[in-house]
């Protein structure tokens, strides 16, 4: 055979096996692309299937919501027959508040809001209708050893900053000749309160762990506290941040029959007929009413719609089995419950990526802040979403598919939180008999609902659907006569205009 047949031969046979590698390679490149398109419709498929459950479980159709609120009535009228130690889920505690505030009270107060790491010290003075309230107020915080000493040594740093505070007054304020200093004390912890101006401490909360003080008096530790500092002050008023909102809300407007508070926890306090109360056993109040604080972040029933995420969650909070509105509505929770679905995401369907972000396994690490930041993004490839996922779980970078299903997280558990939060509001305005249009020739009745904290204030998205499924519960002809307002601080005054309703002295001009 000739040298170039056999060259020709071998180029051949070359080609041939060049183009059966080929082929080879096109098919493997075939099956792994197959393969990827496959993998990733899977993972397509486990989302859908994650958000499909998730909407279901989390849906709040109105017709639950009416249920929710026949059964928030039913807790409400339970809690106030009960025993005050009887286990009901809505305490519904006699505040002992049965004068509230008109506008038409003068002099000076003052108020002292303890709650949390800081407390606030606040004077009032009052002028009547024609010029309200003039105030000022300062914020102080409570060394961490305080908050773990004893009684005596908080007590008398608080009494310590009132009687600095008071020295401070200015031409401004003025006490009348002969009278006592009035404060209104806002003690935020759980307290058996026994009357207007007493309550025994039932156990401390919030990072307070001070001897000596569960089952005694708060106003009387003050009150030792504020004669050993020589501060000349009387307190006529204790109350918790809800029922002090109720106040201040009615100073500002006389048609306030509820407050609510829905930032970091959530309460509520609402205005009740005496003859509505079966366990009142005290004196008739000359205005007939008292102020109910219903501690309603307890409120439970079957009909909330509680997923899988929540029972989670509830497990492993430091109260199981408490709180579950709460942990449902309040911005501690709101958060979590969004980092638990994007953990679900991130494990079962790669919403991350291949590797499940570390961060993303830290409790609470997704605080409601940053999930209302994230909501509020209407950036059109949704950048600042994506930089706080960055900043929060360490993604650097997460696809556009990852941040719109995120974006939607947040949506469906704030839709929910929101919702479920009006519903317990229907369920007060039912109870009061509010409800509902007047009858035809009755007089237009104007009802007003004082909203309070930083959830309701800062996250627009919640309280506009608050607004709009209240709206939506009452129906077009009641919801015209209900007014929901913010009432910005309304604890820290409502505290001194309770002093001054409930003053010794004749504060009415």
């Amino acid at each position: 055979m000739a040298k170039g047949a056999v060259a020709g031969t071998a180029v051949v046979a070359c080609a041939a096996a060049a183009a059966a590698a080929a082929v080879g390679v096109a098919v493997v490149v075939s099956r792994r692309r197959r393969r990827t398109r496959d993998a990733e419709a899977g993972r397509r498929k486990k989302v859908a299937d994650v958000i499909g459950e998730l909407e279901q479980t989390l849906a709040t159709p109105t017709p639950l919501l009416r249920g929710i609120a026949d059964a928030m009535v039913e807790e409400m009228e339970r809690g106030l027959r009960a025993d005050p130690h009887a286990h009901a889920p809505l305490k519904m505690l006699i505040s002992y508040v049965d004068n509230l505030p008109t506008g038409d009270e003068h002099g000076l107060f003052y108020a002292l809001d303890l709650g949390g790491t800081n407390f606030r010290v606040l004077r009032v003075q009052l002028a009547g209708k024609e010029k309200r309230a003039v105030q000022q107020y300062e914020e102080v915080p409570i060394p961490p050893h305080l908050m773990v000493g004893t009684s005596t040594e908080l007590f008398d740093f608080i009494a310590a900053e009132l009687e600095r505070f008071v020295e401070t007054e200015g031409d401004d304020f003025h006490l009348p000749e002969g009278r006592h200093r009035e404060l209104g004390f806002t003690f935020s912890f759980p307290v058996h309160q026994t009357s207007i101006s007493s309550g025994t401490l039932v156990k401390w909360t919030k990072g307070f762990c001070i001897n000596g003080t569960v089952g005694e008096d708060v106003v009387a530790e003050l009150s030792s506290a504020m004669e050993r500092q020589g501060l000349d002050m009387k307190v006529t008023a204790l109350v918790n941040d809800t029922v002090g909102t109720l106040a201040g809300g009615i100073y500002a407007d006389n048609d306030v029959v509820a407050a609510v508070i829905l930032g970091t926890g959530t309460n509520a306090a609402y205005v009740e007929h005496v003859d509505a109360i079966p366990k009142w056993k005290g004196p008739l109040p000359r205005s007939g009413n008292m102020v109910i604080n219903m501690e309603w972040g307890n409120f439970k029933s079957d009909k909330l719609p509680r997923s899988d995420y929540d029972i989670a969650l509830d497990f492993e909070s430091l109260n199981p089995g408490e709180q579950m509105y709460e942990k449902m509505i309040s911005g501690m929770y709101l958060g979590e419950v969004v980092r638990r679905i994007l953990l679900r995401l991130a494990h079962d369907a790669s919403l991350f990526g291949d590797v499940v972000p570390p961060k993303l396994e830290k409790l609470f690490v997704l605080r409601t802040p940053d999930m209302s930041a994230m909501h509020h993004d209407t950036s059109h490839d949704l950048k600042h979403l994506g930089a706080k996922l960055k900043d929060i779980l360490g993604v650097a970078d997460t696809s556009l598919e990852a941040r719109y299903i995120t974006l939607h997280v947040c949506d469906k558990v704030a839709e929910r939180g929101a919702r479920l939060a009006a519903a317990g509001i229907y369920g007060i305005l039912k109870k009061l008999g509010r409800d509902r249009a007047p009858s035809h020739g009755s007089p237009k009745q104007r009802t007003v609902v004082a909203i309070d904290g930083g959830l309701y204030e800062h996250y627009k998205k919640f309280s506009s659907r608050v607004e709009a499924t209240l709206a939506e519960l009452l129906g077009e002809a009641a919801a015209s006569s209900v007014v929901v307002k913010m009432a910005n601080d309304g604890s820290g005054i409502g505290a001194a205009l309770l002093a001054a309703s409930h003053s010794q002295y004749n504060v009415l001009g």
